[in-house]
């Protein structure tokens, strides 16, 4: 295997932030970020300045930058976990490797801290195999290869442009899981990466994420908003709709997606039983989304990114609109994030 290149000019590192002094947070993350540049996009709802230490090649994004580029009707777009969006959509970089801000860098099994910016990009810039599983795990790393059986014909694979890194200590457990199990934590280290198979949905978590952004950037996108959503994980559904959403645009677009390493520690924040309530409407719907999404089929005039998110604004619509109001405000939304994406990339190029 050739050693993957990584180009600081290619990659922008997106935190949410949803506390004033980020000085903690940073700093435990200087040594892996601090040569890249940020995208800090404050909670519309946090009413504070940050605190943001010296050092870092940052730029932060308010309340007042989402309302001079989205309509009113819109804003609500990026409340929330779902303002980490915003700087998806004013990224001028390849990649964006995204974190919440309630995470700490992991260990690995060695001892030695996890380069999360390396391991996702290494992630995109080796193809995915989402035509054939190969049972040795991902086989472009370094150590592993196709295993006996695999066709010859498939081994160049498919570009990957979804990397789901994963967790330590809290795992992103839906809440009745967590409730019903307080004391469960994740301490296992698995050192593998696999592609998700072709046809199979997953419940995307945005806590440790990278994308390609110019492949399928106008597919990361904020939709579903639930009725009593709060502001801690087990209370949103964004990034799960979200990884419904891409992972349809995937397989349509021959495109792949990996999950594995790396990984983040995660901290605890929220309570679980007090967020039961609020994501239970969620927890519900799930079982409806699913067999939609499964059967849904996009036509071949959606070649790009943009071209299946609009495709499925209008399937959604039609098929759960008139039931779920909620899906029927996703597909509007979705369709707004799109004629955004448009604008804003539009005003790059001028």
């Amino acid at each position: 295997m050739s050693q993957v290149t990584i180009d600081r000019n290619e990659i922008d590192i997106v935190i949410a932030a949803f506390r004033s002094d980020l000085t903690s947070f940073l700093e435990e993350w200087r040594p892996i970020i601090s040569r890249f540049h940020l995208i800090i996009v404050q909670d519309p709802d946090l009413k504070e300045g940050l605190k943001i230490p010296n050092g870092f090649d940052v730029d932060v994004y308010t309340k007042s930058d989402i309302d001079k580029l989205v309509s009113a009707s819109h804003a609500s777009m990026f409340s929330g976990y779902a303002c980490r969006y915003f700087g998806y959509l004013v990224s001028k970089r390849k990649y964006i490797v995204s974190i919440d801000d309630d995470c700490s860098p992991a260990k690995d099994n060695n001892g030695d801290v996890v380069d999360i910016v390396t391991q996702h990009i290494t992630n995109l810039k080796t193809p995915a195999t989402p035509l054939f599983f190969n049972t040795l795990y991902d086989p472009y790393r370094k150590g592993s290869d196709f295993v006996r059986g695999y066709p010859f014909s498939l081994r160049s694979g498919v570009p990957c442009v979804l990397s789901c890194g994963l967790w330590l200590n809290l795992a992103d457990f839906d809440a009745p899981t967590q409730s019903l199990k307080p004391e469960l934590r994740n301490s296992r280290y698995v050192d593998a990466v696999l592609t998700v198979p072709k046809n199979s949905l997953m419940p995307m978590s945005g806590i440790n994420i990278a994308f390609d952004r110019e492949t399928v950037g106008p597919a990361i996108l904020p939709a579903l908003k639930l009725a009593k959503e709060g502001k801690v994980r087990w209370e949103t559904m964004e990034d799960v709709w979200c990884g419904l959403v891409v992972k349809v645009v995937c397989d349509h677009l021959q495109l792949g997606v990996k999950t594995g390493i790396p990984y983040v520690w995660r901290n605890e924040r929220g309570s679980a039983i007090d967020s039961l309530k609020k994501e239970w409407q969620g927890v519900k719907l799930m079982e409806e989304l699913i067999p939609f999404f499964q059967t849904l089929k996009l036509s071949q005039d959606a070649v790009t990114a943009e071209d299946c998110v609009m495709e499925m604004a209008v399937a959604i619509k039609k098929g759960m609109g008139s039931k779920h109001p909620e899906l029927a405000n996703a597909a509007g939304n979705m369709v707004e994030w799109v004629k955004i994406w448009k604008e804003v990339g539009s005003r790059v190029l001028i």
